[in-house]
């Protein structure tokens, strides 16, 4: 088991402040930790694999270095509070460089829209998909503002752990069309049917179908617009790398190859965890960043009132992921650092994926080029990469043994056929993650990318809560709890602790 170097703070004696261990070191975990810290607790993490970071963990290979998982960062201030809490500048341990473009996005017919910030070039982009739909575009733009501000900027850190805080923003939801989906809200202003699917894709981003999302997902076109798109040079790694120094910082610890059996529970409320090995680690608030359906189903036992085995089994999961990281021995200087490559099929993949969890002969993806703007994660003259194709989750029955090396030779002729010709001849490594490896290393229920599907029944206080509704003194965050998947949301999920969880500098 490897623990993290921890310098303890200047204490003499032992240190009395309450005790608060985070089970899980994603994003949402490192955050909530170093807000707790902040809040005066002495903290652990704990992380079952031998890296923190979960789904951001890193990969190293052949002189490569490969993100695993997030590769857009968007809304930064949410990281920069996390540094000003430590009495830290940001910039002083990571660098956050601007995308422009923010991305490439390729239809199946080979054209391209190029999706930024720039609110002339996008207007002149729509206008030569549909001259008739630029008046429509500023329309939705309009709609994405009022609907970010609601749904981002006043409740994605506000704790809906009472049915009252969803009965008062019913007004809300409805004016701003949140019991409509992404897709059919986007379809209201904008004719073209590319422009349709360019503006209705995000909530592919963090799990969900944009044919069934809740309408204030579209808060995600004005969300980047406002605050950007961004890369952390180094790769995202560098964010964890950047987290961790400031828990330790704080004083606080994180040991890796620390599995969590099961959550302690004495009179109803978390006392501490119980680690594969027997261990047994006290605690005066535990907090959950493991798959929120996990949380329930194993940690807990599946014993609770509201989020019953049974409740999980019958609850909607995000969609799968197969990743392939791969490094070649030239550059492809032709392809952007982050292009959407869209199938021939938008709709009906979309129901295979999420409906039918059939795995279809087509596929859109996601395709990253980190080494488009830091060279230095690939051996020099090489480029590095990774390309995401959205999958069925384990519930479609699919035997990733077998069907992990056809998919990927499939994705690589694809590729070479279209952006990346001479591809085949130029690899010189290659690795893959799929949805059987989502459940295996991060224990994430059905495989599943994301979590929980984001649709409006399993939204705000639909979702689990922040504060469990069923164990005292059990917190959750990340992708599974209020708001939802994506950086933004696991960030503000840790947020929301600094309305539910006790200041412990109260009480010390």
């Amino acid at each position: 088991m490897l623990t993290l170097a921890v310098k303890p703070m200047d204490v003499d004696g032992p240190d009395r402040r309450p005790h608060a261990v985070v089970i899980g070191s994603g994003f949402g975990g490192l955050a909530a930790a170093v807000r707790l810290g902040a809040r005066g607790y002495r903290v652990t993490v704990l992380e079952r694999l031998e890296q923190p970071g979960g789904r951001a963990r890193v990969h190293r290979q052949d002189g490569f270095t490969f993100d695993a998982g997030p590769t857009i960062v968007t809304a930064p201030f949410l990281f920069e509070e996390l540094w000003r809490l430590c009495g830290r500048d940001m910039a002083q341990d990571v660098a956050l460089v601007p995308m422009r473009p923010f991305y490439r996005i390729r239809f199946d017919d080979g054209s391209s829209f190029a999706y930024s910030d720039d609110r002339q070039a996008m207007r002149a982009e729509v206008a030569r998909f549909s001259p008739d739909d630029v008046e429509g575009y500023e329309r939705f733009m309009a709609h994405s503002e009022a609907v970010c501000r609601v749904g981002f900027e006043e409740l994605g850190h506000v704790p809906f752990d009472k049915f009252g805080s969803m009965l008062r923003i019913a007004p809300d939801l409805l004016r701003l069309s949140g019991h409509r989906s992404v897709y059919d809200v986007v379809a209201r202003f904008l004719h073209d049917e590319r422009l349709r699917t360019i503006f209705s894709f995000h909530p592919l981003l963090i799990g969900g179908n944009p044919f069934r999302a809740s309408g204030i997902y579209c808060l995600i076109a004005h969300l980047e617009r406002q605050w950007g798109v961004h890369f952390a040079m180094g790769g995202t790694g560098s964010l964890v790398d950047g987290l961790a120094g400031l828990i330790r910082g704080q004083g606080g610890t994180i040991r890796c190859g620390a599995d969590v059996a099961r959550i302690r529970v004495e009179g109803g409320a978390a006392t501490g965890v119980t680690l594969v090995g027997g261990e047994t680690i006290p605690a005066d608030i535990v907090v959950s960043n493991a798959d929120s359906a996990t949380t329930y189903r194993t940690l807990l036992g599946g014993t609770t009132r509201r989020w019953s085995k049974r409740k999980l089994e019958r609850a909607a999961s995000s969609m799968g992921l197969f990743v392939w990281y791969f490094g070649t021995n030239r550059k492809f200087g032709q392809v952007d650092h982050h292009t959407i490559l869209m199938g021939p099929r938008y709709r009906e993949l979309l129901a295979d994926i999420f409906d039918r969890k059939h795995l279809a002969e087509d596929f859109s993806l996601y395709l990253h080029r980190p080494t488009a703007t830091d060279p230095l994660l690939a051996p020099e003259g090489c480029d590095a990469f990774y390309v995401l194709s959205p999958v069925p989750n384990l519930a479609g029955g699919q035997d990733w043994a077998q069907l992990a090396e056809p998919y990927r030779k499939k994705i690589e002729k694809y590729l070479e056929a279209t952006v990346m010709p001479g591809l085949s001849a130029s690899l010189v490594t290659s690795k893959v993650t799929t949805p059987q490896d989502f459940a295996d290393d991060f224990l994430s229920f059905r495989g599943s990318g994301f979590g929980l599907e984001p649709v409006l029944t399993q939204s705000a206080w639909f979702r689990p809560h922040n504060r469990s509704e069923d164990v005292a003194n059990l917190f959750l965050v990340g992708a599974g709890t209020h708001p939802g998947a994506g950086l933004p949301g696991v960030l503000s999920s840790a947020r929301v602790l600094d309305a539910v969880v006790p200041d412990a500098r109260v009480s010390v």
